[in-house]
């Protein structure tokens, strides 16, 4: 076998691990030390310091010791010891735990059930109101965290049970939940974002300027979906009784705003203002934003000491899952371009006769389909650099497609078998909701997924107008 052909035959067993369930980033580092071992091993050296021994009259353990030595010193294990130390000390990085640390610390803030029912009263007039102030609370709140199954968790235990007993259909409730859930992996300040941006050398700060104008479109296209269809058929949202609506005075209905709404919108603006008009690097930013979490949770009397330290531990969890994935990763792609695997799929695509349009529905359409055995991470981290040295090739911009591919991660998190938001829903939800339900739920919103992406396609400008304006 040649070494391209022995590269694929790697990226084919680490397919067939993750199906048999082997653990994603040991599985990357095993396989790139295993067949990095091969790729660098250079029996002659090897032998030439064995009969150089041999020649100068060393016998017996030396020789052997020299020759064990030399079959044991493989330029893979400086490789794997190298990739672990750029991880580390990469700075682009360092942002991830400081903004899961405001994520997981807002999210226990107890500011989320304050803005929803705000919210609800300030759209109680508008058509489907509960599920419109649900879809903007879900947007806000993934704006702070950026933690897909944090937002869906915790919007389905304070929101669903209030529509649900509002009458809302049971599918379109779910989905709206699903669907504002999943925004956190799109909208500034995604961890997603960043860890793209490690990935491909991509900037960080025109990456999140480039994603700001794509999310709120999205949002904007769930909610104008959430209206039409309440109006359309009233049975999946009624209108509220005057009961349930009841009369708030205006000046309750500020303050109410003023202590649920503005402080998180602050910190948001606080923490996007600052990357986005060069104020702070990233990482300042995210410190901003954990102290701020911080504070918001110490001012609404929710700072415990339980609550610090489970934030601290998943904080902890989740930045070294992400960080390890990174080491097998890079390990893992090192040898796979050593061994010609990454040349070999390049001469097969560009020999497909391809224009940058078809390059593009196929690669989404690849990415579409890893996004239901796989996580988002893993598809950013192990697949998406693949398709770098093609977009040089059909003059695909890295921030467009990194944006094309965080809408469509959206799909990942909502198309049945593998739609991660609705087990989180479902693990959360009362039993009378089924999974089937949540399923149904979502499909009408991957629609609009597939819209925001052609339009996107088609007006580039929504990408790159804010970069441009800020960046020149």
């Amino acid at each position: 076998m040649t070494d391209p052909q022995i590269g694929i035959m790697m990226l084919a067993v680490f397919i067939l691990c993750i199906f048999l369930g082997f653990p994603i980033a040991f599985t990357l580092m095993a396989l790139g030390i295993g067949f990095g071992y091969f790729a660098y091993f250079d029996a002659g050296r090897m032998w030439r310091g064995y009969e150089r021994l041999v020649e100068q009259g060393e016998q017996g353990w030396q020789v052997w010791q020299a020759y064990i030595e030399g079959f044991v010193n493989n330029r893979i294990f400086d490789l794997f010891v190298n990739q672990t130390y750029s991880v580390m000390a990469n700075e682009v990085l360092t942002a991830v735990p400081l903004f899961l640390f405001m994520g997981y610390i807002v999210e226990r803030s107890n500011i989320v059930e304050r803005l929803f029912s705000t919210l609800y009263i300030a759209a109680r007039r508008v058509p489907g109101a509960m599920g419109v102030a649900a879809l903007i609370t879900c947007t806000l709140f993934a704006t702070a965290t950026g933690i897909v199954g944090a937002v869906v968790t915790l919007m389905g235990l304070l929101a669903l049970p209030a529509m649900l007993n509002a009458r809302y259909d049971q599918s379109f409730a779910s989905g709206v939940i699903c669907a504002g859930g999943t925004l956190g992996i799109l909208i500034p300040p995604s961890i997603m974002l960043i860890v793209y941006a490690a990935a491909t050398g991509t900037s960080i700060v025109r990456l999140y300027a480039g994603a700001l104008l794509p999310g709120l479109l999205l949002a904007g296209l769930y909610i104008a979906y959430i209206v039409i269809r309440s109006i359309v058929q009233p049975s999946a949202a009624p209108k509220p009784t005057n009961d349930e609506v009841g009369d708030v005075p205006l000046g309750k209905l500020l303050v109410m705003i003023v202590t649920s709404f503005v402080p998180l919108a602050v910190l948001i603006l606080a923490v996007l203002g600052s990357i986005l008009f060069g104020l702070a690097t990233p990482t300042e930013a995210a410190s901003i934003g954990a102290l701020g979490g911080l504070l918001l949770a110490a001012v609404y009397r929710a700072l415990t000491w339980e609550r610090l330290r489970e934030s601290v531990y998943l904080t902890l969890k989740t930045t070294a899952m992400v960080c390890w994935l990174f080491v097998g990763s890079w390990t893992f792609s090192s040898v796979f371009s050593y061994l010609g695997g990454e040349q070999l799929i390049t001469e097969f695509v560009t020999g497909l006769n391809l224009n940058t349009l078809t390059f593009l529905i196929l690669a989404q359409l690849i990415i579409f389909l890893l996004g239901w055995p796989l996580e988002w991470s893993e598809i950013i981290i192990i697949f998406v650099p693949i398709f770098l040295p093609l977009l040089e090739i059909f003059g695909v911009d890295p921030l467009f497609f990194g944006i094309l591919v965080a809408l469509n991660l959206q799909t990942s998190f909502l198309t049945p078998p593998m739609a991660m938001s609705a087990y989180y829903l479902k693990g959360i939800a009362p039993p009378s909701v089924q999974l089937v339900q949540i399923f149904k739920g979502c499909m009408p919103f991957l629609l609009f997924v597939l819209v925001a992406m052609v339009l996107l396609y088609n007006f580039p400008q929504l990408v790159y107008w804010l970069p441009d304006t800020i960046y020149g």
